[in-house]
């Protein structure tokens, strides 16, 4: 379970560092900033090669008909990715509603979750770290819909402070992970729409090894089992990054049937949740988060040929 703690002196050299370098994006066009800050992401990959060999041996892993040079070009703009969402993410601070609809390049079945939340029943959304989720969080709430966002705490409290704030200014209401047993209902009754990202699981989470990719992947069963329990629709969204620099945002219903085998329909619907991931992945590979390790964790009886590439 996460705990606050106080700041260390290191978490306040970091802190200042990040708003410095905020500050400096700031002074910049979003097209610039985000450039920049792409560039300076390809860096980690080359020449200091930060988790490069994790995000090439999973790229190569999902993608096994790639060569050597296309997969090592997707690794590379994965690392520009991260670089233009953390500056995004960095500058969201700065922005309103106003600003936040600038970057929204418009919506496939968006609908179907405003409708819900316009008959106050309110939704579930899964998502994964693909394209910007923390600009999806901000572009649901500047279309008017109430939304929480499920998340773990920071490692840093004061930049977790800095993102919490920012969040709630922009409409979005953060709910620790701790709390979403408790938090989960409250919302639903209220309307709301209440967004988890489901692609990473930690050691003491229950959840269930789902297929991604062709390998198994510890996926986190508590969205779907709420889904279940409270009669709740169930949307995969995913917000992807278009050429021009905006984000689109996709929706699709991710159906609950309830067969009265409890686990079962649970790992039905994270197989569905990973199938549209995966879908949406292959479709923009360079803007997965490939640093992390999907696979790390795996059942006993796993085949060798579908261990964790890493």
């Amino acid at each position: 379970m996460s705990t606050s703690r106080g700041p260390t002196l290191r978490d306040r050299a970091q802190y200042a560092v990040l708003r410095a370098f905020a500050a400096v994006l700031g002074l910049l066009s979003w097209r610039a900033a985000t450039n920049l800050a792409g560039h300076i992401g390809t860096l980690f990959y080359a020449p200091l090669g930060i988790r490069r060999r994790v995000a090439e041996k999973q790229i190569a892993a999902a993608f096994p008909e790639l060569p050597s040079r296309e997969v090592k070009r997707v690794a590379r703009e994965s690392y520009r990715h991260l670089g233009r969402v953390a500056a995004e993410t960095a500058l969201l601070s700065r922005l309103d509603t106003k600003g936040v609809l600038e970057h929204f390049a418009g919506a496939d079945g968006l609908e179907l979750i405003e409708k819900q939340v316009a008959e106050k029943h309110g939704a579930i959304v899964l998502t994964g770290h693909l394209g910007n989720w923390e600009l999806a969080g901000a572009m649901v709430a500047a279309h008017g819909m109430p939304i929480d966002v499920v998340v773990r705490l920071m490692g840093n409290p004061l930049f977790d402070a800095f993102l919490t704030r920012t969040r709630a200014r922009l409409g979005m209401t953060v709910v620790r992970d701790r709390d979403s047993v408790r938090q989960t209902p409250r919302a639903l009754r209220a309307g709301r729409v209440i967004a988890f990202l489901a692609d990473q699981s930690g050691l003491h989470i229950a959840s269930s090894f789902i297929d991604f990719f062709g390998r198994p992947a510890k996926t986190p069963r508590g969205p779907a089992v709420f889904a279940l329990r409270l009669n709740a629709p169930l949307y995969f969204g995913a917000c992807i990054r278009q050429p021009d620099g905006r984000y689109r945002i996709h929706v699709r219903e991710i159906i609950v049937e309830r067969t009265g085998d409890t686990d079962n329909d649970v790992d039905a619907i994270l197989n569905e949740y990973s199938r549209l991931l995966e879908q949406h992945v292959r479709e923009a590979p360079e803007q997965y988060f490939w640093q992390h390790r999907r696979w790390k964790r795996q059942p006993a009886d796993t085949p060798p040929e579908l261990l964790d590439p890493v």
